[in-house]
């Protein structure tokens, strides 16, 4: 145990960060950067950067990064399906829509992320994973770590460990995979199970894993070692200097164009609008005084925006020219809590001034932003 420990700082300090401006301008070959930003927009927008300005004929890239707590979905993901929203926003994670597919992810720091960024020619998922593989087993080489024909590392032969995704451009083509080393595993498996019922839905579902964190394995371990030893072992491959060049995200002068890049990853049209067609048939128990009144509701929305709206309920509970109303206004509108709300507030001044109904109608409401 002390020389694995003598080892690892006498390899340790080889591994150089140092910021640098004008990166792309760096020898033919490879290249290493990380991010000294934790915010999964600017970070995702590097990725996108990378992949629209660098020239991958001359350098292949790896980018390291970490993320403060975050859900991440992949392209084609509905996030209604795939997360727990209203938890999302209690605990003020961020969600983000990737430009790769790939399923949904959790983040914070005690996870690493990795893009693999080459030509579309050269872009071998497979072999960048065999890489973190034989990363992790020259640091601890005890541990059972293997790639599986779904392209996740196990742990055990049983733990996910990671979950990989991947953009194919015309001519470039980037791959990143996530590493769970000191991750929440409380919080992941809360936000990551969506309460939704009733939802169909063509968009790709994620597939549920048993995970573990590699620090649950071997305390011993920290990211930045993690870190320092994938590079390494890219370096090696790749033939290059294996220093690490860290990047500003938010670095104008460095990635002309990246704060539109970012801003466009945090839209409610990019993250939400993108969300393929989908349906909702779900009934609202509604809870009035002694009673339990069930509602049905059928939707459809597209682009993220509520295109046919029906609301079903007892004609003799609240009078159809009111419900019809909001199933009008609701109509066009985006399927979002806040601009639901909004429409309330604005509806409920027509509403007649008696206590019961405005009561019941009030309910209603409440219960038709639960629903989003």
């Amino acid at each position: 145990m002390v020389l694995q420990s003598l080892k690892n700082c006498l390899w340790l300090p080889c591994v150089l960060r140092t910021p640098k401006a004008c990166f792309w301008s760096t020898a033919s070959g490879g290249l290493i950067i990380q991010s000294v930003s934790n915010d999964v927009y600017q970070n995702l927008a590097v990725e996108d950067w990378i992949h629209d300005h660098m020239d991958l004929e001359k350098q292949q890239v790896l980018f390291l990064w970490r993320n403060s707590p975050a859900v991440v979905i992949g392209r084609h993901q509905n996030p209604w399906q795939e997360c727990n929203l209203k938890l999302l926003r209690q605990k003020n994670i961020k969600l983000a829509r990737r430009r790769s597919g790939g399923g949904t992810v959790y983040h914070d720091l005690g996870n690493i992320n990795l893009t693999f960024f080459t030509t579309r020619k050269k872009y071998e998922r497979m072999e960048n994973l065999k890489l973190v593989v034989k990363a992790l087993k020259a640091l601890r080489p005890q541990l059972d770590v293997h790639v599986t024909d779904r392209y996740d590392i196990l742990l055990d032969r049983k733990y996910k460990i990671s979950g990989t995704a991947a953009k194919l451009g015309r001519t470039s083509a980037y791959h990143h995979c996530t590493l769970l080393c000191n991750a929440d595993k409380f919080v992941l498996s809360s936000v990551l199970k969506s309460p939704f019922k009733g939802l169909k839905s063509n968009a790709t579902p994620s597939v549920p894993a048993l995970v573990k964190n590699l620090f649950e394995e071997d305390p011993s371990l920290t990211s930045e070692m993690l870190l320092d030893a994938i590079a390494k072992e890219y370096a090696m491959q790749h033939q290059i200097d294996h220093h690490i060049t860290l990047i500003n995200p938010a670095d104008e002068t460095l990635l002309p164009g990246i704060s539109n890049k970012t801003k466009e990853l945090q839209t409610w049209e990019w993250v939400y609008g993108k969300t393929p067609k989908f349906s909702i048939s779900t009934c609202l128990n509604m809870v009035y005084k002694d009673s339990v009144l069930d509602v049905k509701v059928n939707m459809d929305v597209k682009h993220g925006r509520i295109e046919v709206c029906n609301i079903d309920l007892p004609e003799q509970w609240l009078p159809p020219g009111l419900y019809s109303e909001l199933v009008k206004s609701l109509t066009g509108s985006k399927f979002c809590p806040n601009e639901t709300t909004t429409l309330v507030t604005t509806l409920l001044r027509l509403c007649p001034q008696d206590d019961e109904l405005h009561s019941r109608w009030r309910l209603l409401c409440e219960n038709m932003i639960r629903l989003m």
